[in-house]
């Protein structure tokens, strides 16, 4: 386990999207820089994210158009006014979007101006980062300006020359789409730069960046486009099964996700090298990584592509150890923790200790079925993170009005204090607990209801629209938050 993670600290859970600001979603702007200096100012020294790739129209931070590029929508534009690359003139509320909205028109400007106006110490670093980030953002800018020309059709659907990557087509479109390939390049670079620049700030102030890899990536990615041998397509490209879970706690039907599944012989024969290169990206990201859907690493729920519903499908294996000493022997041990919710086999908790990653524990899980849940406090070890919920649950004061007689009086014996919300309890016990890593969703920090829940699992609706406003949050809600992080000594 790497020494970051073997340490009691406290964290919050808060992704980009959900912070205040002038922006119809927040930013990588003084909003962000301003939460950091509030987990400093109240001893938290962990503030885990969503994933910040692109998103497809739906926002879903789950189901990216890269599994390395970051999302242009977070850029701060006013840190490029401020460098001179954009009069205050030139913005509009068009410009002013969210979700799949990428501020293209905003940043086709800013580069303008940044041409004409930067110092050469500036336009030197943004041909260093083209060069260093080659070996993905040749194929996403490449991949972004066809999407653009085809009217954001999904890449299947673009004409064959494209579709299949013929190299004379793409010469062309590599000389036609110049100035949108360069202006998509420049956006990553800004969203680079602005993300280290605010990773910087808070490592200095104490605070470790915790960032999300979703196991699977999406079909219509660049990933998919220029690297059809790593997943398992027929020979025209199209999917025949696809991921998701089968019926679980969140959904009677399961749920299909509908990602292609990896080739692991191919990956195998190649060293693993497309996740490794996956991997030094987020690394450079975060200081702390979670694997979503871990179990995903031993065995993935392969379902029918025509099954409409999650329901029919089986389990296949997949080399998760060879992939995770591949991993540790080009990247030596990292800050990993495992995402080992839903249905968890032997065979998964062997995996994950096999390299001695810390999983999951969720106290809202704890307390429908007696004293051998393992949810429960009295059962975990010191290498796991426990959450009151997490994005994909409700909010902890949504949940203690939702759940049955039995739950509540059952939480209550456990935590003890009647008198005391069962919100309030649920920080404590997880503060409290012997995990080495606690972390509580900003929604229950704020003591908000299901109103302010960021996801529903199994839904495409109204989900990844929540933010926050520093006026909600109090003086007695920053106090008693200090207090339990400094009594319970997490640092």
């Amino acid at each position: 386990m790497n020494n970051l993670l073997n340490k009691r600290r406290a964290g919050v859970l808060l992704h980009i999207t959900s912070l205040p600001g002038t922006d119809k979603q927040g930013n990588l702007g003084k909003d962000a820089y301003d939460f950091v200096n509030f987990l400093h100012d109240t001893g938290i020294t962990v503030w885990q994210t969503l994933p910040l790739g692109m998103t497809h129209a739906d926002g879903s931070p789950y189901q990216c158009l890269s599994a390395h590029a970051g999302n242009p929508a977070l850029i701060d534009i006013d840190d490029l006014v401020k460098r001179n690359w954009l009069a205050t003139s030139e913005q509009c509320e068009e410009c002013n979007g969210s979700f799949s909205f990428n501020k293209s028109c905003l940043v086709a400007k800013v580069f303008e101006g940044f041409l004409e106006n930067a110092n050469q110490q500036d336009k030197d670093d943004f041909l260093e980062f083209c060069q260093e980030k080659a070996s993905w953002l040749d194929d996403f800018a490449l991949f972004l300006a066809l999407r653009n020309l085809f009217n954001q059709q999904c890449w299947n659907q673009w004409p064959k020359p494209f579709k299949e990557r013929e190299i004379n087509a793409l010469d062309e479109a590599r000389q036609r789409l110049s100035k949108a390939i360069q202006e998509i390049k420049f956006e990553q670079y800004i969203f680079f730069r602005q993300w280290m620049a605010l990773k910087a700030y808070a490592n200095v102030r104490g605070v470790l960046l915790f960032g999300d890899i979703p196991i699977f990536v999406s079909y219509d990615s660049s990933d998919v486009w220029a690297n059809r041998k790593v997943f398992k397509l027929n020979e025209s490209g199209e999917m025949s099964v696809v991921a998701g879970v089968p019926p679980d706690y969140f959904s009677e039907t399961g749920q299909r996700w509908g990602n292609p599944h990896y080739d692991w012989n191919y990956l195998t024969k190649t060293g693993f090298t497309w996740w490794v290169d996956r991997m030094i990206t987020q690394l450079e990201q975060f200081d702390i990584l979670r694997i979503d859907h871990f179990r995903g690493l031993e065995a993935a729920w392969e379902i029918p592509a025509d099954e409409p519903t999650a329901q029919n499908g089986e389990w296949v294996k997949a080399p998760g150890s060879a992939l995770l000493k591949a991993i540790k022997a080009k990247l030596g041990s990292i800050p990993l923790v495992a995402e080992d919710l839903g249905i968890i086999t032997d065979e998964v908790d062997a995996l994950r200790d096999e390299f001695n990653l810390p999983g999951m524990k969720i106290l809202q899980f704890a307390f429908g079925s007696g004293p051998d849940n393992p949810y429960l406090p009295s059962h975990y070890e010191r290498n796991c993170v426990v959450y009151t919920g997490t994005h994909d649950n409700d909010t902890t004061i949504g949940w203690s009005n939702s759940i049955n007689e039995y739950e509540r009086n059952y939480a209550y014996d456990y935590l003890g204090n009647h008198s005391t919300s069962l919100h309030c309890l649920l920080i404590q016990a997880a503060l409290g607990s012997v995990a080495n890593l606690a972390i509580i969703p900003m929604q229950d920090i704020l003591e908000l209801g299901s109103e302010a829940r960021m996801n529903t699992p199994g839904t495409t609706i109204g989900n990844w629209k929540w933010r926050f406003q520093w006026q909600q949050l109090s003086n007695d809600q920053v106090s008693r938050f200090k207090h339990l992080v400094s009594l319970f000594n997490r640092k």
